[in-house]
């Protein structure tokens, strides 16, 4: 399959739909999950279209994850979280929704579960304050 621009993150990164911005440079943006597994729950993309990890040129991958390492720090620090996950799905059969690579750093909290993914979504003005928060522990 090929990369379908009309993706909402697509969209997102084009600035045709908005966001909650926690960082942005040429390489991705990271922004707050709407939909998240737990608070905190932020997503890095990367700005080359790319379906997935199994296109993805690995030079944008290269530069990708020194920006997930700061942000994973600067989440844990932001949120108080016990842990950090990483996530990353590839084709539907895996449980990719949106075909744009992107990978989820999640906070894990002890003795909290994580919700389902894509589940409830969150209050907008919380995510703006995370974001915020998140940026200002970058």
């Amino acid at each position: 399959m090929s990369y379908d621009s009309s993706n909402i993150f697509g969209k997102i990164l084009r600035g045709e739909i908005p966001a909650h911005k926690v960082y942005e440079d040429d390489t991705a943006l990271v922004m707050m999950d709407i939909f998240p597994q737990s608070r905190g729950h932020t997503l890095v993309i990367p700005k080359m279209p790319s379906r997935n990890l199994l296109d993805a040129d690995p030079q944008v991958l290269s530069a990708v994850m020194p920006i997930m390492q700061r942000v994973a720090q600067a989440l844990k620090r932001a949120t108080g979280a016990d842990g950090i996950r990483l996530a990353q799905f590839n084709e539907a059969a895996a449980g990719q929704t949106v075909f744009h690579l992107h990978f989820h750093l999640i906070p894990a909290y002890d003795g909290v579960p994580l919700a389902a993914h894509a589940g409830g979504k969150a209050d907008d003005a919380e995510l703006g304050a995370l974001a915020k928060a998140i940026a200002a522990a970058l």
